[in-house]
């Protein structure tokens, strides 16, 4: 079988874009804020020239071939997040019980859902906020991971157990991934 002596892969940073590589540590900062992430693998090497991220390995096997692109794509995550952003938008739906929604230090309250006298709470991560407007909820952030996971933490709490879902179809949805 033949094999790939070299795979690389190069990333364009844009104007307004410092990235620096600290050890394992890519950090990216921007005119929205600034994200962190490790890069760990023995084999997997990425290094920061002039306006370029390149992440390479010499003689991959298809797995670390996979992962350069992996990797890739995570950078050019990191330098969306800190120019544009990256936006989820849920939405609030009830029927017979009326839902209070609210934001409290750094958890979702969800009040009176489906008539339950203890409030339903979600964790919101560190980096995202998020906006209650309606029956629209709104969370914005940098790290698409950590936006990504507020929005399901928020999905899951209201998750309807033990009634039939084609019938009681409250809950909180993710009707948009916006970036």
């Amino acid at each position: 079988m033949v094999r790939a002596a070299y795979v690389e892969k190069v990333v364009d940073v844009p104007d307004g874009v410092q990235v620096t590589l600290e050890g394992n540590t890519l950090k990216v900062r921007g005119p929205l804020g600034e994200v962190e992430r490790r890069f760990v693998h023995p084999r997997l090497k990425m290094t920061v020239e002039d306006s370029q991220v390149k992440v390479y390995c010499e003689l991959p096997k298809k797995k670390e071939a996979a992962l350069v692109g992996t990797w890739e794509a995570h950078v050019r995550n990191m330098i969306k997040g800190v120019t544009e952003g990256f936006e989820y938008k849920m939405k609030l739906v009830y029927s017979h019980f009326p839902v209070k929604v609210s934001v409290k230090k750094d958890q979702l309250f969800v009040e009176n859902f489906l008539g339950e006298k203890h409030p339903r709470v979600a964790k919101i991560l560190p980096g995202v906020k998020v906006k209650i407007s309606g029956d629209t909820i709104t969370l914005t952030g940098v790290d698409k991971e950590k936006v990504g996971q507020t929005a399901a933490n928020i999905e899951k709490a209201t998750r309807v157990k033990g009634y039939d879902v084609r019938v009681f179809q409250d809950g909180i949805y993710i009707v948009s991934k916006g970036g």
